[in-house]
């Protein structure tokens, strides 16, 4: 009797020791995941971003500064388009996109990052997991998968989402956003993460980063002819077609005028992008931060403004959604040279 009692209880500590040495549930890595967050005084992280929503995949870094409460610097960087670099700051003073090689700043009245998913936050993503009570979860040799919903406010053509944290440090890997159809049309791959990152007092101030990357005029307008104007056109046109194209001058140089007709009407201005010789107050904007992969834009109801290849842009229509005004902006590639 007694070598049986053994028996199991040597049986019982076998088992004991597999259950403690198997993988962490799903609860479990939430909790460690949650657990991270609560102990970062801040965090640095570095990521290169790919968008498949346009005509073409658009590439740009992104370097990721936050620090406890509520400060943010995203800085968003493409080879191809360097004058155009913007950054995402939040500070006590509000929410801005800052393009620094233009001395360009827009203040937003914005609850951003919280109204929103952000595929480069790690907050954002842990905040995600947790809402989504139907949250798939699957580990492999190296990662713990999440499979989520997002919350994209003006694009409801990425609903899902797959997160990679990796299973020693609990860090982010790589996000890929999905569309209806399970497609990836963007990816997130991380390439550092600092969770004892240390800050300057001034590295959230407007003045620091709006130095950050000021260039002279001269470098700004690139090819030297100060009135020659790249004109983009869109290749979604939302069943319209262009019916009139308008060119104009004004004090800043030249300006076109993109009329389009059809079954939704728009119009898209465009201006040779020009450099702010002082430093100026940030233009109030009563809208959304929206990515567009290429260039970040100000998105409200009727207006989607952006800046991309030296080019200033508003797109304008009281009958596409908000949703199709971001299509056709990503789809604003295709050129013509005047």
């Amino acid at each position: 009797m007694k070598r049986k009692i053994g028996g199991w209880i040597i049986v019982f500590g076998f088992v004991l020791l597999l259950s403690a040495c198997g993988e962490k549930s799903q609860e479990d890595v939430v909790a460690e995941l949650k657990d991270n967050l609560d102990e970062m005084d801040g965090y640095k992280a570095k990521a290169e971003m790919s968008m498949n929503t346009g005509q073409e995949q658009q590439k740009f870094n992104i370097d990721v500064w936050h620090k406890k409460d509520d400060l943010y610097r995203v800085a968003l960087s493409n080879n191809e388009d360097e004058k155009g670099n913007q950054i995402i700051l939040k500070n006590k003073d509000g929410v801005f996109v800052l393009t620094p090689a233009l001395s360009k700043s827009f203040k937003f009245q914005s609850e951003w990052p919280d109204n929103s998913s952000q595929p480069y936050l790690y907050q954002s993503l842990v905040k995600d997991i947790e809402k989504d009570k139907e949250a798939a979860f699957e580990v492999s040799d190296s990662h713990y998968i999440f499979k989520t919903k997002t919350n994209y406010q003006s694009n409801n053509n990425l609903p899902y989402q797959e997160i990679y944290f990796d299973k020693k440090t609990f860090q982010p890997v790589q996000v890929n956003v999905l569309d209806k159809d399970k497609n990836a049309l963007v990816e997130v791959k991380f390439s550092s993460f600092d969770k004892k990152a240390t800050f300057k007092d001034n590295d959230f101030t407007m003045k620091k980063n709006m130095a950050s990357g000021a260039v002279a005029e001269e470098e700004v307008s690139g090819d030297g002819v100060e009135d020659t104007l790249t004109v983009f056109y869109p290749s979604y046109m939302a069943g319209s077609e262009l019916t009139e194209k308008k060119e104009a001058s004004t004090e800043e140089g030249e300006r076109v005028i993109l009329t389009f007709e059809g079954e939704k009407n728009f119009t898209l201005v465009e201006e040779k992008s020009k450099v702010q010789t002082t430093m100026m107050s940030p233009n109030e904007v009563k809208g959304e931060i929206v990515n567009l992969g290429f260039a970040v834009g100000a998105i409200s109801a009727n207006t989607l403004e952006w800046s991309h290849n030296g080019v200033d842009f508003m797109l304008a229509s009281d009958e596409l959604t908000k949703q199709e005004l971001i299509q056709v902006a990503q789809s604003v590639q295709s050129k013509e040279v005047k």
